[in-house]
């Protein structure tokens, strides 16, 4: 026979990422020689059917009873083999079975656990496929087999997810054997014609089908996970003893499900009856008694209902005004497809959706029915039905209607619907069953019989009206007459009863034999039974024909429903509680709105008209968004579940956020595990520190100048390993630069040399070694170079000062310590408090400094004058606000009023002013890294306080011998100081003293070893003249030009 594959190139995205080379057999265009060659190249094919039953069946018919079955390493799953004459030769089949999915979709190890990470990095944590362990030795079958063969013809089922399974043993085989050819075999039933059918024309995977499996796996994945760890996890200890064990799952599909039960649940408690009354009018004639109804139906308001009823007893008489007599017919039932298989079932034989697709996969395997899994509910005009039906003429119960249909005229007559798969045909009989026991007879009986009656033809019968009037009030009563029953000799899930009443003919009179008002009230719905579950699920779009049993039986197991006694769904608590909790978070997820968007995309992949990828990105992030909300609102869900639950737990806000787990950070440097910020059990502080402690004790211990810090969402591009999540920070006033902003979003994984030296991160210093070495000893010019890197010099005056190091001040050009950048090619990150350069001004006596270093109090360029004004400050030049919109003012030579340093273009024009301030040097930094002798390792120009920030520079204006002197003080208000006081003319060391100390990035110097070490005397400037005396400056801000009674900062 001759097979007409693919002469063109068969390869769509899926098999090219398999790798799977396709191979067409040619059809007569292309060449003999060609042809002959591909053909003789298959001498042993392997076909692969879904289960071990259809395997069976299939191999049956191929070898007409004949094939040899043997033991596969899976005792569940047989092989059998056979001969067959295939592209023009005899070759040797070998079928094998699966049992289902052959793979699995799972997170990778790292996130399997449920405490391992934050729930919301379920969205972006890789997945991977794996195969379980209850099908590695199916596994290990398929590969033997495949190893020995040339062909490899998948048999799954022809649906989404045969095809995904298709995918899944193409996995397999091409991985030990990637020259194997695959084609697919496309068939219903499991009858010889059909099968014979599909030999005939193979044809290649569909991957756009598998694509859209693929994609619903890893959302549901994604989604189910993400939401019952944080259901489970937060709700066990909301509500220890009504959930202390038990599984709060969450799925995108089983939601909604549960969604339509309470909705029905709550419109029944909402429910208002309302009573109506109506008038009725009954006739008996000898043993016939009609009833007439009002056409007015019923009216809500008894004084206009007793008005008109007294009316019509004031003259009783009835008046025959017309009747009517036409035929009526009863419709025989549509073709069955699989949702109207699972209602029909569940209504008329009692048997749950979950337990009839059961047993329809069991009677389809074994060949007695077609494919169940279907959408399709018109017959296919090549159907041959005539043999179908014939087939159950051997049946006492139904054969003789079978035979009715035959002799029918034009024989066997479906009633056709409107949908299509263009996959299966709809559910019909494939051959005869008369040993069938329990249920599996009963659904095989009712599928028969559907189908005789489909086939069949319409009840007939004839149905007389007759109207009346009773003082101009119309009322009516119908008859029914069945002339023939048809569909309803086989079918006896359908009831329609003859329905006799008097001749009347039109113009008579008669007097009623009673004329009554009646009052009755309004019925609330009836709770939801499964068929009406399956019917709001398939109008909405909520999971396929294959799924909706899956889905209804999940929200069943977990308790989230329950059955009354007829068999219909009644919310439990914890449901009820769960979806008001979700509706008040004003995402409706119990609605199915989100699913039934998801379910169109997907099926849109099926048919190849979107791309899986952007299909997966659009949805993974439109529940994460969702997701995050709903962790936001929590408290919401904990409130709708309390009444139903019991009072929930009390917690602190520290143990709420104890319950959370925090997103991380960072890796760590050291162990490569997550960083995560926690808050410190003492304070309100926060600090950054390794999920491996204590096991790795890698930390970053903000300093308390940091008011508050939180992870920001945005990633640095230049810092690895990736991602480093950038930090948001909020400092003190008067603890960073002027130039830097207190609040800001940095990044802490090295790349911002500024903030690394404010934070001083010593974590980034991978393999630190000790301390630095000694400095020099007292009073001697110390000359001790350390030898650890990171370490802090001991030596010198400054080496026991306990006080944590002061934030240093970004310079005009900051060097970058070495490796900072973990890519040198790339651009060093700007830091996102970097202001922006502008061009400088032209004309008068000001400019902006190039360097860009000094900034206002509104974040911009400060203008650099000189003082023109006659006076001891003429020619000195300053810093103010370009804009005029604050009260900015720096001295251009004391910079040490805002903890700034001077422009690079004044430092050397100014003689630098000592300092007792420390320093954070960068790691790694080669040299000579020590402060000054003396002054404890401080920098030129920077004098600290006792509360580590910069101190402000003061004259003394009271009358005495300190006039005019110079002095540092604590630059906070009043009430704030912290008493620290140094004159300014006792800080500069000593002539050729202050050796080096430290190693690198150390602290250290030579002089004084003692703790205090404030002072040093001796140099050039011991003898200084007093300063010239300065203007008054406010008492608050201690700037020039205002008091603190105008003060801004009041």
């Amino acid at each position: 026979m001759l097979v007409q594959l693919l002469g063109r190139s068969l390869l769509r995205p899926r098999l090219k990422r398999l790798g799977i080379q396709w191979s067409c057999y040619c059809s007569v265009e292309d060449s003999p020689q060609a042809d002959m060659i591909r053909r003789t190249q298959i001498k042993k094919v392997l076909c692969v059917a879904e289960k071990n039953d259809a395997a069976k069946g299939i191999s049956a018919i191929m070898s007409d009873g004949n094939a040899r079955r043997r033991e596969g390493l899976s005792k569940f799953n047989k092989i059998y083999e056979y001969e067959y004459h295939l592209f023009g030769q005899n070759v040797s089949v070998s079928m094998t079975s699966v049992s289902g999915h052959l793979l699995g979709l799972e997170f990778k190890a790292q996130f399997q656990k449920w405490y391992s990470c934050n729930p919301v990095l379920l969205y972006d944590a890789e997945v991977e496929k794996y195969c379980p362990d209850n099908m590695v030795q199916i596994k290990r079958t398929l590969e033997k087999e495949a190893r020995q063969c040339q062909a490899l013809v998948i048999w799954t089922d022809c649906d989404r997810e045969g095809e995904n399974i298709g995918f899944e043993i193409i996995d397999v085989c091409k991985a030990v054997k990637p020259n194997l050819q695959v084609f697919r075999a496309k068939f219903s039933e499991i009858t010889p014609n059909s099968i014979r059918r599909a030999w005939e024309t193979l044809t290649e995977p569909d991957a756009n089908i598998s694509d859209a499996v693929d994609v619903r796996q890893e959302l549901d994945l994604r989604i189910g996970a993400s939401f019952t760890r944080f259901q489970t996890l937060r709700l066990q200890k909301i509500f220890p003893e009504s959930l202390a064990n038990q599984l709060i799952s969450y799925g995108s599909c089983q939601f909604p499900t549960l969604g339509f039960v309470v909705e029905r649940f709550k419109a029944i408690q909402a429910f208002i009856p309302e009573t109506f009354y109506k008038i009725k009018v009954l006739h008996e004639v000898e043993e016939d008694a009609v009833e007439f109804s009002w056409k007015r139906n019923r009216l809500y308001n008894h004084t206009a209902c007793l008005v008109l009823y007294q009316i019509c007893m004031e003259d009783p008489i009835a008046t025959v005004t017309s009747v009517t007599s036409k035929p009526k017919s009863k419709w025989r039932p549509l073709p069955l497809d699989t949702v109207e298989l699972e209602k029909l079932a569940s209504r008329k034989l009692k048997i749950s959706a979950k337990e009839t697709m059961k047993i329809a996969e069991k009677l389809y395997t074994q060949g007695f029915i077609s494919y169940p899994r279907t959408e399709t509910n018109m017959f296919p005009k090549d159907l041959a039905l005539g043999p179908l039906v014939e087939q159950q003429t051997h049946s006492q119960a139904w054969g003789t209607f079978a035979q009715r249909v035959l002799d029918q005229p034009g024989g066997p007559n479906p009633r056709q619907g409107k949908k299509s798969d263009q996959a299966h045909p709809p559910i019909h009989p494939t051959k005869y069953a008369s040993m069938l026991q329990g249920n599996e007879g009963r659904l095989y009986e009712f599928i028969v019989r559907h189908f005789l009656a489909c086939v069949s033809q319409d009840a007939v019968g004839q149905e007389t009206v007759v109207d009346i009037d009773i003082a101009r009030e119309i009322f009516s009563a119908s008859g029914l007459m069945i002339i023939a029953r048809n569909y309803l000799d086989v079918y006896p899930y359908d009831r329609w009863t003859t329905k006799l009443i008097p001749v009347y003919e039109q113009g008579s009179q008669f007097q009623p034999t009673a004329i009554e008002m009646l009052d009755g009230q309004t019925s609330p719905p009836q709770l939801l039974t499964e068929a009406d579950l399956i019917s709001l699920m398939e109008k909405h779009g909520i999971g396929t024909d294959a799924t909706h049993a899956d889905h209804i039986e999940t929200i069943k197991s977990r308790m989230y429903v329950g059955l009354t006694a007829d068999q219909r769904f009644l919310p439990g608590e914890l449901g009820m509680g769960l979806v008001e909790g979700y509706n008040s978070m004003g995402y409706e997820m119990s609605k199915p709105n989100l699913r039934a968007e998801l379910e169109a995309d997907l099926k849109l992949v099926s048919e190849g008209r979107k791309d899986r990828l952007s299909v997966l990105q659009h949805h993974i992030q439109k529940y994460k968004t969702v997701f995050t909300e709903s962790v936001k609102k929590a408290k919401k869900l904990d409130e709708a579940l309390a009444p139903y639950l019991g009072a929930a737990q009390e917690f602190s806000e520290t143990e709420q956020q104890d319950m959370e787990i925090p997103l991380p950070v960072r890796k760590c440097p050291q162990c490569g595990r997550d960083m995560v910020l926690k808050k410190r059990k003492e304070g309100n502080g926060k600090f950054l520190t390794c999920v491996g402690f204590p096991a790795c004790k890698t930390s970053v211990w903000f300093p308390d100048t940091v008011l508050e810090v939180s992870r920001d969402e945005s990633v640095c591009p230049t810092c690895q390993p990736r991602p480093v999540n950038m930090l948001k920070f909020k400092f003190r006033r008067g603890s960073l630069p002027p130039m830097m902003p207190l609040e800001f979003v940095g990044c802490i994984g090295g790349c911002d040399e500024t903030l690394r030296e404010v934070l001083d991160l010593k974590y980034l210093r991978a393999g630190a070694g000790g301390e630095g070495g000694a400095g020099g000893g007292t009073g001697g010019a110390g000359a001790g170079r350390g030898t650890g890197r990171g370490g802090r010099g001991g030596g010198g005056g400054g080496g026991g000062d306990p006080r944590p190091p002061a934030p240093r001040p970004p310079r005009a050009n900051p060097p970058r310590a070495p490796n900072s950048n973990p890519h040198p090619s790339l651009p060093p990150p700007t830091p996102s408090w970097a202001p922006n350069p502008r061009p400088p001004q032209d004309g008068g006596s000001s400019g902006v400094d190039p360097g860009g270093d000094v900034v206002c109090n509104c974040s911009k360029d400060a203008l650099l004058l000189t003082v023109r004004k006659d006076g001891p400050n003429q020619g000195r030049q300053f810093y103010k606000c370009d804009g005029g919109n604050c009260t900015f003012f720096l001295w251009a030579d004391q910079p040490s009023q805002q903890g700034a340093m001077p422009p690079a273009s004044l430092r050397t024009s100014q003689p630098p002013r000592p300092s007792l301030g420390f320093w954070n040097i960068p790691a790694g930094g080669d040299g000579e890294g020590g402060g000054q002798g003396g002054g404890g390792g401080g920098h030129p120009g920077e004098t600290m306080c006792n509360c580590n920030e910069p101190a402000v520079m003061r004259t003394v204006q009271k009358d005495g011998p300190n006039k005019g002197r110079v002095f540092y003080t604590c630059g906070r208000p009043r009430e704030q100081q912290c008493r620290f006081f140094q004159w300014a003319d006792e800080n500069v060391p000593p002539a050729g003293s202050g050796g080096y100390g430290g190693g690198y990035g150390g602290f250290g110097g030579g002089g004084d070893g003692g703790k205090k070490g404030r002072k040093t005397t001796g140099g050039p400037t011991a003898n200084k003249p007093p300063a010239p005396k300065k203007p008054r400056t406010c008492g608050i801000c201690h700037m020039p030009g205002h008091t603190r009674v105008t003060c801004p900062q009041r």
